[in-house]
This record gives C-alpha cells, sequence and structure tokens, in this order.
C-alpha cells in the first residue's frame, strides 16, 4: 500500500481529535484572514441587532484552511447551536428532511463538500433556504401529495473546495459567498506558537518561522508539522524546538524548504521524467503516481499550480522551469501544448 504525503493524507482519528482541540473557538482566536473577518463581523453584528440569524454563507477554498472553524464561530458568535454534516452522508431526500426538523431557531447548518450533495437532496434545500419550509411528497402515484412543513429560521452555512461545482440555483441562494485563501509565513507562524501553547511545546520564533515556512500556506498543514517536529524534538531534542531542530526534523519527514512532501515530487518527477515535461492527463498522471485522480486534482495540484511548479492547459499538466530546477533536472525540449498521446482526457484536460 502506498504511503500518503505527509502534507496531504487524511488524519487518523487521534490526530482528527487533536486537530479539533486546537480549532479557534471565537472571531478573536482566529489567526488571519483578516478582511474575511471583518465581513463576517459586520453581518454577526447586524444579524444581533435585527435579532435574526446570520444569513447563509458559502465558504471555498483548498482544505484545511479553517471553513470549518469559520463556521463554528459564526455559531458560536450568535450564541447558537452548531450542526455538522456532509454532503456524502446526505445520501436521501430523507436524510437531510431529518436533519432540518431537528433544527432550532438560529441554529448554525454546516454542510462540508457541499458540492457532493446528491441533486434530489439538493432540491430539498431551496425552500428550507428560501423560505424555511421542507416539501415532503406523501404517497405515491396519484394520491400523491404535498406537505409544506415550515422550519425555525436558521443559517446554512456550506464549505467546499470546488465552488465551480455548487449548482449555480444552490450558488445564489447563498447571502454571502467568500473565498478564503492561502495564509501569509507571519500568520501561520502565529498560528503554530498559539497550537504550541495549546500543546504545551517549547518552541521559539525561529522553530515557528522554519514551520511556518514549509507549511503550504495552510494552518492544518502547519499544524500538522508541529506535531510532527514536536514528535522528533521529544526523541532527538529534548522536547526543545528552534530553528535548526524544526529544519533536521522535517528533513527527516522529507519536507523539503519550499514545503513539498514526497507526493508532491513524485508528481513533479512522473511529468518531467517519465513524460518529457508534458503535458500528460490528470488520469495518467494520477496512475503514474499511485493515487486517484481526486486526490491527485484537489490536495497535491493547487499548491504546485500556485507555487509555479505546473501549469494546466486544455491538453495537460506541463512542468515548468521551476520545477526542473527544483528536481535539478534539465529541459530536453520545450513541451507543445499542441496535443499529446499521454494526455487522455482530451478536451477535458483542465478539469
Amino acid at each position: 500500500m502506498r504511503e500518503e504525503g505527509l502534507l496531504t493524507g487524511s488524519a487518523s482519528p487521534e490526530e482528527a481529535a487533536i486537530e479539533f482541540g486546537l480549532r479557534p473557538r471565537r472571531m478573536g482566536e482566529f489567526v488571519g484572514q483578516d478582511a474575511l473577518k471583518e465581513r463576517l463581523a459586520i453581518l454577526i453584528e447586524a444579524a444581533r441587532d435585527r435579532n435574526e440569524a446570520i444569513d447563509h454563507v458559502l465558504f471555498s477554498g483548498p482544505p484545511g484552511l479553517g471553513k470549518t472553524s469559520l463556521a463554528g464561530i459564526l455559531a458560536a458568535e450568535m450564541d447558537a447551536q452548531f450542526r455538522g454534516t456532509s454532503g456524502p452522508a446526505l445520501d436521501r431526500p430523507g436524510d437531510l428532511a431529518a436533519v432540518l426538523t431537528n433544527l432550532e431557531a438560529g441554529d448554525v447548518l454546516f454542510i462540508d463538500e457541499i458540492h457532493r450533495l446528491p441533486r434530489q437532496v439538493e432540491e430539498v434545500l431551496y425552500p428550507a433556504m428560501e423560505d424555511f419550509q421542507l416539501d415532503i411528497v406523501v404517497g405515491k402515484g396519484p394520491a400523491a401529495r404535498s406537505i409544506k412543513i415550515d422550519l425555525p429560521p436558521f443559517t446554512l452555512v456550506g464549505a467546499t473546495t470546488r465552488v465551480g461545482r455548487v449548482a449555480p440555483p444552490l450558488r445564489d441562494r447563498f447571502g454571502y459567498v467568500a473565498r478564503i485563501d492561502y495564509y501569509d509565513t507571519r500568520d501561520l507562524a502565529s498560528i503554530i506558537q498559539r497550537s504550541a501553547a495549546i500543546l504545551d511545546v517549547h518552541l521559539t520564533d525561529g522553530g515557528a518561522e522554519t514551520i511556518a515556512h514549509r507549511s503550504r500556506g495552510t494552518p492544518r498543514v502547519a499544524n500538522r508539522l508541529l506535531r510532527r517536529v514536536r514528535d522528533y524534538a521529544t526523541v532527538r531534542a529534548d522536547g526543545h524546538i528552534d530553528g535548526e531542530v524544526a529544519d533536521r526534523a522535517l528533513e527527516v519527514f522529507e519536507v523539503d524548504a519550499v514545503g513539498l512532501d514526497k507526493v508532491d515530487r513524485a508528481i513533479l518527477e512522473a511529468v518531467v521524467v517519465k513524460f518529457g515535461g508534458g503535458p500528460v492527463g490528470l488520469s495518467t498522471l494520477a496512475i503514474a503516481v499511485g493515487e486517484e485522480p481526486e486526490t491527485v486534482e484537489d490536495a497535491y495540484e493547487p499548491f504546485l499550480l500556485q507555487e509555479g511548479f505546473l501549469q494546466r492547459t486544455p491538453r495537460g499538466r506541463i512542468a515548468t522551469d521551476r520545477a526542473y530546477a527544483h528536481l535539478g533536472a534539465t529541459r530536453v525540449a520545450e513541451p507543445t501544448t499542441q496535443g499529446s498521446l499521454l494526455d487522455d482526457e482530451g478536451p477535458d484536460g483542465l478539469s
């Protein structure tokens, strides 16, 4: 079985519990995203003044940037109950109906991966979001009839890594749509320092900065790296973490100076070495590195694209000069975007 990358692999139940404990609970504890926090604070204060639920909110952005944390903060700031679920967990309209009918006035309903809601489930949300009503069809055939059930005013907070896959009718029913961006190194260092205090880890400013530089702009990655560096420091450095200890620890765990782990490097090496720099289709690339196409596209590509290691074209993925330089490889010929026998996606190479 292929070992998952340290930076994007799924968390074990124990790690998930630790991550939950590190989440900020109030807006004042949330580090970074200052412009977004200001806009959310306005929504919260306005809703409080009117004694209403906050308008429905949709958060989009790569995994690990704090979408779930912000949903919980909205509930906490409104003194409301937080009810969480996910798109894949709501298989049938009845599943969503059961959740909606258990809501109380002002509750915050959080649906993670909302773009993965089945269409028939999604349609149940439309009247619930707009009119706070639930339409239920009773019976079958000519005897079937529709019953409307009133719902208490609530706030739906959706989270998605693919806002383009949220159906327009659903997206249009959100009162506020916000994209969460990657964090800068300074904010990540502050997040790491806060987490270190919670975990009772002795961490210097230099250690926090070293970890922050390799955290891919993502708080979840930063906290995961902190825990691995803590493990190393406990065994090899008497528990003390400075810049040098953090650097040695991350070298042991194969996280390089720009924040790439071994799966990231395997993707770049596949494009550069196996496919001559590209273009190469997503499915072909995923097979070459032993990952699912969705995993490559959602978990690894966003950072590689943002940092300029890969380009996406209508014919597939192409390695950039920076990828060659990072791997210490020499480009033999310029890649072509006119077509590739390796691209198995045709015009859908961008998906």
